[in-house]
């Protein structure tokens, strides 16, 4: 650390990553409750804090409004490419860092200008068919994510009507992943193999760097498919929308979104479940009454997934909170923090039906979430089924206890260890709470689907795996 804050060029002056003092962010306190973190920050610096990252200095910013401010970037001087970050530039960023890999994709995350608003555009045309209840590929989906959804949790408890799950590793995490694997085109032995290399490359793990290669040499071969035979999934609507793609491009793009949808989606599943069933009464009242979206956007606020969003870097020196900025330097925008700020968290009703949708989970401005219905949906089908299915589900850990991944960047469970027990019917209907209108529901009820898909061989031996060895 000392070595690196020596190399920082000199065009950096004032009140500047070389010369504060750098508060470590991933502490144990960080694993168990950032939230204390965020607050103990917030009263020494106020809305923006000079902190290192795994070794790496960066500004965070804890204040709502610097937060809304950096993401709307009215002013235009805000970047995400790796090119404006002058320590990336210049090669001083360690080549051992472990936030490097996810940042050297060079994907949509990280464009600025009219390649962002291109590709953007590109996405926001493929991505309407799969969101938009009145196409046909929205209907088909929601029902493929419902048949999985069910077939997890028949895997899941095959030993009883009673027994013990890890909700997260055999539900909340291969759930969303079953629907990548579905959006991409994938099929049969293919889509098996695609889809443990997509659990293994987001799981970290001793060989997710074998792995990763697997995946990316995949999806290339995937886009390159689709370039000669498009068919009615997401690739090829890419593609249509933004035929300029070559095959690595391409790659990179849906590989970003094996981790956003994968991995977003499974963590708001996993802690949606968490404040479902450590939250008493009153949440589960909600449930009962239709609200599962109301109680997945109260999630969204107290316990977003994306506790702290990748860097940014100023193009001018500009001042925020109590700091200049160089340019050049990075900041780091935490939601979970931001949420958390007296001027955000002070207006709002804890007692009001609904809670206010001015939340950061999503972002905001040129990045914000294209893909924030879909998203909404397969966890709205995800909690819908799951406690329709299982009459009580009890932590067998007290909440405070519940094992949490290490990242400074996301807030999900590592497990969720419950008892189950399941309700007296089987697999019923879909429930009404995650249809959007009448007509919807009616539309649904006449859609022509392909039926049945079961379960994926590989992943229903995996899941059995786990079973046992609880």
């Amino acid at each position: 650390m000392d070595a690196y804050r020596r190399t920082l060029g000199a065009a950096s002056h004032g009140e500047s990553l070389e010369t504060v003092a750098l508060e470590p962010l991933m502490t144990r306190d960080y694993d168990t409750r950032p939230a204390l973190v965020f607050e103990r920050l917030r009263a020494r610096y106020g809305p923006v804090a000079p902190v290192e990252v795994l070794g790496v200095p960066v500004w965070l910013v804890l204040g709502y409004s610097q937060v809304l401010e950096v993401l709307r970037n009215h002013r235009g001087i805000w970047s995400k490419r790796l090119t404006d970050w002058r320590a990336w530039a210049d090669g001083r960023v360690p080549a051992d860092w472990p936030l490097r890999p996810a940042f050297e994709v060079n994907h949509v995350i990280f464009q600025e200008g009219e390649r962002l608003r291109a590709l953007r555009a590109a996405y926001a045309e493929a991505l309407t068919p799969f969101q938009d209840a009145s196409h046909p590929q929205a209907r088909r989906l929601r029902a493929a994510a419902t048949r999985y959804a069910d077939e997890l949790i028949d895997v899941m408890t095959e030993g009883g009507p009673t027994g013990f799950a890890d909700l997260c590793a055999q539900y909340a995490r291969p759930l969303p992943l079953m629907v990548v694997d579905r959006l991409l085109g994938f099929e049969g032995e293919a889509g098996d193999g695609v889809l443990m290399d997509m659990w293994r490359v987001l799981d970290a793990g001793p060989d997710s760097t074998a792995a990763l290669d697997r995946l990316l040499a995949a999806l290339a071969e995937l886009g390159a498919e689709k370039m000669a035979r498009p068919g009615d999934d997401l690739p090829s609507l890419m593609l249509a929308a933004y035929p300029g793609f070559t095959i690595d491009e391409l790659s990179r793009e849906l590989m970003m979104l094996v981790g956003v949808i994968g991995d977003y989606i499974g963590i708001l599943i996993g802690n949606t479940m968490a404040e479902v069933i450590g939250g008493g009464p009153r949440v589960r009242a909600a449930l009962s009454v239709g609200m599962i979206r109301e109680t997945i956007n109260r999630v969204a606020i107290t316990n977003p997934p994306m506790h702290n969003l990748s860097f940014r870097c100023p193009s001018v020196d500009t001042r925020l909170g109590e700091f200049t900025i160089s340019a050049g330097e990075p900041v780091m925008l935490s939601v979970a923090a931001a949420h958390a700020d007296p001027a955000f968290a002070g207006g709002l009703d804890s007692d009001a039906l609904y809670s206010t949708r001015a939340h950061l989970a999503w972002g905001a401005g040129a990045h914000e979430c294209l893909g924030r219905e879909l998203a909404t949906t397969v966890v709205t089908i995800a909690i819908s089924r799951l406690f329709e299915r299982c009459s009580a589900l009890t932590l067998t850990l007290p909440a405070d206890q519940l094992p949490w991944r290490p990242s400074p960047l996301i807030r999900g469970l590592r497990s969720l260890p419950v008892r189950y027990e399941l309700a007296d019917s089987g697999p019923g209907p879909v429930s009404p709470a995650h249809t959007s209108t009448q007509a919807d529901a009616q539309a649904q009820s006449t859609e022509q689907d392909p039926g049945p898909e079961p379960v994926r061989s590989v992943l229903r031996r995996f899941l059995r795996s786990l079973r046992r060895e609880r």
